[in-house]
């Protein structure tokens, strides 16, 4: 594995025109692209496919990264090549839903109809995800899957009024510039010490109050709040340095 250093160098040659460098960065990232485009299986498209939008996106992504922009490359390669499939996908303008998933929803709709009529109840998701001995997420699009557009231009209700699909789309810029930034905050928070990240934790990703986090940590609440306006002062100025 190539360290921060090597890999700045190869992408700042690559930036020059050296297709040699290019092709190394493109060798030691294939694992992150094949890891990413995982994401998008069962979407209609096929694998080979998806691995080529995943290296025109890691293309751009070696085209326009800054050292500037303070994360690590392969942390700004992720929204790159996720933005690159997911323009395909709005581009092409249809969502294919795969054989699969529709043999899986027919199965589902027949078993829930047997179901009923022996339980006068309709099976949980986790119930269906035993029966079929697939994953609860795999279920829930399956039966997705069939109230999915033909088009993403084309309304997502009856009303001929409802938004499209691709209405609630964001942009690609917008979607980059504020994947970029999340994960710059998420490696600045790594950085922090045990008991500063548990806050953070704790405040805004569990929405525990100050007081209940005083209690956890055996501290009173006025060192929290002091403790967390140090740590969010700190986190804004790491983000904008």
């Amino acid at each position: 594995m190539l360290d921060n250093d090597k890999i700045l160098q190869l992408v700042l040659l690559s930036q020059q025109g050296d297709q040699t460098a290019k092709t190394e960065l493109l060798e030691e990232n294939s694992p992150l692209i094949k890891s990413l485009i995982k994401r998008f299986k069962d979407k209609g498209i096929e694998y080979d496919d998806l691995y080529q939008l995943g290296c025109i996106g890691f293309l751009k992504a070696i085209k326009n990264f800054k050292a500037e922009f303070g994360v690590k490359f392969s942390t700004y390669v992720v929204p790159m090549v996720i933005g690159e499939i997911k323009r395909f996908m709005r581009d092409d303008g249809v969502i294919k839903v795969s054989r699969a998933l529709k043999s899986l929803n027919l199965q589902i709709n027949k078993y829930i109809e047997s179901f009923v009529g022996k339980n006068q109840r309709k099976p949980t998701i986790e119930e269906l995800s035993k029966y079929f001995k697939v994953e609860e997420q795999e279920i829930i699009m399956a039966m997705d899957s069939s109230k999915m557009p033909i088009s993403i231009y084309a309304p997502i209700e009856e009303d001929a009024e409802s938004l499209s699909m691709i209405d609630r789309i964001e942009s690609e810029e917008d979607y980059n510039v504020k994947m970029i930034d999340n994960l710059a905050l998420k490696e600045i928070i790594k950085s922090l010490n045990r008991r500063e990240k548990k806050i953070i934790l704790l405040r805004y990703y569990f929405d525990k109050t100050q007081s209940e986090i005083a209690k956890e940590l055996k501290i009173s609440q006025v060192q929290v709040s002091r403790l967390e306006n140090k740590i969010l002062l700190n986190l804004k100025h790491k983000l904008t340095s």
